[in-house]
């Protein structure tokens, strides 16, 4: 079987998907598919709201016409997919309000790809999965909606993404790929297409359930580490100790892992581990640790809510009806995504003791803010009011340090700096 002027389908354009498209589309024709047509429409018009490509590196490939040698061309028209002959699938993997993972826009993109799929083919899926979840739940959707036989037909790899949201060092090229496939000649071959592009070189896993598991644990073993650091504030906390002296201190030993506690949001660390616990509970298994962890990390919102009410308190503030500042609302610092921000959970506590609160982030988007949160975010900074209760800086963006929060303080106002940002002479409390 030989394969010879390859063209490639990227399934989901987001933050994951739209870097890979852009770097094959260097070397292959690459049809980029979404189902968002607002998403297609800004992408077509050179500018990617994300951040994670810089609108002159997207407009340097972009193409209107199927029959270029290279080049991507944008669509979400399904019909423009039976041009290629690999597919990668780069949709999210979200879970449900009980951490429930919630595979439908795998399921949906699979059904997609499967209707346009053609003998020989090959589907790679990036997407954050369980191990087993690709051959499990994604090629029987193949299968069924291709008439074709996996590994006789088409085939399957697995590439985990590894996309760091915000990050201008490590851009996609410049991180070690993993790689797999459903056959050992496939999966030389997927190999080889990724080796392309990916400077940083690759890793050949064994098998496709090898990847996936090697992708869920490098976020699971993430979140269990700051859950320990979390814990850590905590109790040193109680003991009237700087977390942040004593990391330092102890960082000073070699092998030391240099963890920091703080939130833990967006769409892999806050999310990944409930794939892999998931799949342990189905097996038989109860995944404690994983699932401690994830208690530790997801109770912290609630807890610097809770701890700035309790110096408020100290300082003789009335609490109902008092104004607060939270700064930040995605995810992590220097970049716009919001999705799964730990913030709202700092928010949500403090109104649940009738605190008034605003908002400031320079970097979200107010339309995204107000319709996944509802929040009337304030992105201007002559727009912040004054006579802050209290103020918590949230996310570290770089714009809070040009802040003069003096002038923005009532008396008596208590600052918490969730990421230890500001001068500790500065602030009340820091995890």
């Amino acid at each position: 079987m030989t394969y010879t002027n390859d063209k490639i389908a990227i399934i989901g354009l987001g933050y994951v998907g739209l870097p890979l498209a852009v770097e094959f589309a260097k070397q292959f024709l690459v049809v980029g598919f979404d189902i968002n047509k607002q998403r297609i429409n800004e992408l077509n018009s050179g500018v990617d709201k994300t951040l994670e490509v810089e609108d002159a590196n997207l407009q340097s490939v972009l193409v209107n016409n199927l029959d270029a040698d290279k080049g991507l061309y944008i669509t979400d028209d399904a019909n423009a997919l039976t041009e290629t002959n690999i597919y990668i699938v780069t949709v999210p993997t979200p879970t449900d309000a009980l951490n429930k993972p919630v595979f439908t826009p795998l399921i949906k993109a699979s059904e997609t790809v499967g209707k346009v799929l053609a003998k020989n083919d090959i589907v790679v899926y990036e997407s954050t999965v369980y191990p087993g979840a690709t051959e499990d739940i994604c090629i029987p959707v193949l299968e069924k909606n291709s008439n074709l036989v996996y590994n006789t037909d088409f085939y399957a790899g697995y590439s985990p993404e590894r996309i760091n949201p915000g990050d201008k060092k490590h851009t996609v090229t410049k991180i070690l790929k993993v790689t797999s496939g459903s056959t050992p000649e496939i999966a030389e071959k997927i190999d080889n297409l990724y080796k392309k592009v990916i400077t940083a070189g690759t890793h050949l896993a064994p098998s496709i359930k090898v990847a996936e598991a090697a992708k869920v644990i490098e976020n699971s073993q993430r979140d269990i580490n700051i859950a320990f650091v979390n814990e850590l504030s905590k109790i040193f906390r109680l003991l009237d100790i700087d977390t942040k002296a004593v990391l330092e201190a102890a960082g000073t030993k070699w092998n030391f892992l240099k963890f920091t506690p703080g939130l833990v949001g967006g769409h892999c660390i806050g999310v990944d581990p409930y794939y892999l616990a998931q799949k342990a509970i189905e097996s038989g298994y109860n995944p404690e640790i994983i699932l401690a962890g994830r208690k530790m990390n997801d109770s912290m919102g609630s807890y610097v809510a809770t701890e700035t009410v309790k110096m408020m308190i100290n300082k003789g503030a009335t609490i109902k009806g008092s104004k607060a500042l939270v700064l930040g609302i995605t995810f992590k610092e220097n970049c716009p995504d919001i999705r799964n921000s730990r913030v709202i959970d700092i928010i949500e506590e403090l109104q649940s003791y009738h605190v008034n609160v605003d908002v400031y982030d320079p970097w979200a988007s107010k339309a995204e803010v107000k319709h996944e949160y509802g929040l009337d975010l304030i992105t201007d900074k002559d727009n912040i009011g004054s006579d802050y209760d209290s103020i918590i800086l949230a996310v570290s963006h770089k714009e809070f340090l040009e802040l003069n929060l003096e002038n923005l303080k009532a008396t008596g106002c208590v600052t918490f700096d969730v990421k230890s940002l500001l001068p500790v002479d500065t602030i009340d409390a820091r995890l």
